[in-house]
Order: C-alpha cells, then sequence, then structure tokens
C-alpha cells in the first residue's frame, strides 16, 4: 500500500519541499526543488541519488542542480536511502527499487510532471543505484547518469533494454576504481566495460567521436569525451575519463580533503553536460 503525505501546491515562486512518501509501511524521505518562475506543468524531472551515508541536503550541496532547473524548469528530487542504496542482489528487506518507482508516481501525480521525461543521476553508491535503476526500471526512465560508479558482477541483474546514458569516472578515483576489480568483496565493471555494455545493448556505432578538454583551470585534469551513437534512433552512450579525477562530482563541492577522495576537476561541469544530455530525450510510454 502506498500512501501520499504532505499535499502542497506547486506556487510560482521555487520552492523546496521536505516530504514522505510510505512504501510497503516504511516512510521514505525525499526533498523536492521545484523551480522559479514555473508557470507550466509536465516539466521533467531530474532524480539525484547521493552516495552512501550521506543525504538529500548534501546532494544538493554536491551536485547543486537547482540554477539550471530555474533557467530550464525541471523539477529535481533528492531521495534518501536507508543509509545506503541497497543496489546489488541482497536488499535486506529494502526494495529501493519499488521505491523509486512509487516517487516517479508520486511526482508524476503530485506535481504534474511529464512522465516521458523522467531522468536519474547519481555517485557512488547512487551511481550503482542509477545503473540497477536503468536495468529493471527502464520502462519509466529516459536516461541516466552516472557519476564514480559502474555496474556489479554479481548483483543478478544488468541491462536488458536500450537507454541512454552517460558515465563520468575519474582514473585516479580511490574509492570506486575506474579500472573495476573488487569494491568491498564485490566485483565490479571497470569504466570502459560498462560502456562497452551498453554501445552493444543499443546497438551504437563502434567507433566513437573523440573530444579532448584541455587543462583551463589547471587543477591538474584532462577531460576525455567518447560519444558512440546509434543513428538510428539517436540513442547515444556517453563516457567522460576525468583524467588524474578522484572520487568527485565534477565542478562539484571538494567534500572531503584531496588525500581521500582526489581531485574534483574545474574543467567540466558535470550538473550541466547532464543535463544538456538528458533534455535530448523523451522516453516513448507503452
Amino acid at each position: 500500500m502506498v500512501i501520499l503525505l504532505l499535499n502542497k501546491s506547486v506556487k510560482a515562486q521555487p520552492q523546496q519541499i521536505t516530504e514522505q512518501i510510505l512504501v510497503d509501511g516504511t516512510k521514505r524521505k525525499l526533498i523536492t526543488y521545484i523551480p522559479q518562475n514555473n508557470s507550466k506543468e509536465h516539466m521533467p524531472v531530474v532524480i539525484a541519488l547521493h552516495g552512501g551515508f550521506a543525504t538529500p541536503k548534501a546532494m544538493f550541496r554536491l551536485a547543486n542542480f537547482k540554477s539550471l532547473a530555474d533557467k530550464e524548469k525541471f523539477i529535481v528530487v533528492c531521495p534518501a536511502s536507508k543509509r545506503f542504496w541497497h543496489d546489488g542482489a541482497d536488499t535486506k528487506g529494502i526494495d529501493d527499487v519499488k521505491f523509486i518507482d512509487v516517487l516517479i508516481s508520486h511526482v508524476v501525480e503530485k506535481y504534474h510532471a511529464d512522465a516521458q521525461r523522467i531522468y536519474v543521476t547519481g555517485i557512488s553508491n547512487g551511481g550503482f543505484m542509477t545503473t540497477r535503476l536503468a536495468c529493471q526500471l527502464s520502462n519509466r526512465i529516459a536516461a541516466i547518469a552516472v557519476v564514480a560508479a559502474t555496474l556489479d558482477k554479481e548483483a543478478g541483474y544488468a541491462p536488458k533494454k536500450p537507454m541512454p546514458v552517460m558515465y563520468i569516472h575519474g582514473t585516479r578515483d580511490p574509492i570506486v576504481s575506474y579500472n573495476g576489480g573488487k569494491l568491498f568483496g564485490r566485483k565490479i565493471y571497470s569504466h570502459p566495460e560498462v560502456i562497452e555494455k551498453w554501445v552493444l545493448l543499443n546497438a551504437c556505432s563502434p567507433e566513437p567521436t573523440q573530444t579532448e578538454i584541455l587543462d583551463s583551470r589547471h587543477d591538474g585534469t584532462m577531460i576525455f569525451k567518447q560519444e558512440y551513437i546509434n543513428k538510428q534512433n539517436g540513442i547515444k552512450v556517453i563516457s567522460y575519463t576525468i583524467g588524474n579525477g578522484g572520487h568527485t562530482w565534477p565542478n562539484g563541492r571538494q567534500y572531503f580533503p584531496e588525500f581521500l577522495i582526489g581531485k574534483t576537476t574545474r574543467n567540466l561541469d558535470g550538473c550541466e553536460v547532464i543535463w544538456n544530455f538528458f533534455k535530448a530525450y523523451k522516453k516513448q510510454l507503452n
């Protein structure tokens, strides 16, 4: 049973609303940002998933989509995990896929959001959860963008349906290795491997368009972009490799010192490139 709480109306002024929804009898928290000067319904939605043991407020500070949301007119939702997202096979009785499914229905019904333009992004544990959602909620999500994460090899799920995807990963990520391997006892794909999986599934051309962004901000990082496209349907797979980048959000807050999480690049704006990628896609609902 699902019960919606805090039924407030949408106003013209910007709103940041802390609310709860009930999923299988458990209260789940989310913070929803409605952009300023909104004069239309059916806005797109960006769901941003925080990292493990973080919070929705921390995600808003790390990846601040608000100014873009005000300009481009989309809703931002930062939901809260139960300490961390259950992105693998062992959910410990917490169904985070169902939570996000219910959340999407909540935002569409309460805020009259556009059900064809639901996008999900996340970092670290939230990035792994984003990939899981792309695999298991592909009927509801138009595109995803993953930062500092890939895909669990032993999770019991895998990409099955084509979807536009973007992955951003630092080569010197000290927590989730760019080269894959083991993460807290489980095996994960490397950044190149997860890109290859989506390129094959999306039937994109194997030869990407490549772009290099030099270190104009003099922070010791460089950006290498590879863009694969299915020329028949326009679906893209985009890889951003952050040379010397750490476990960080591009142009986001340096939330811990460099010696713990690595560098935050200032040569790429993560929120901007993610939104520009998202807004090209609309989900065809069945």
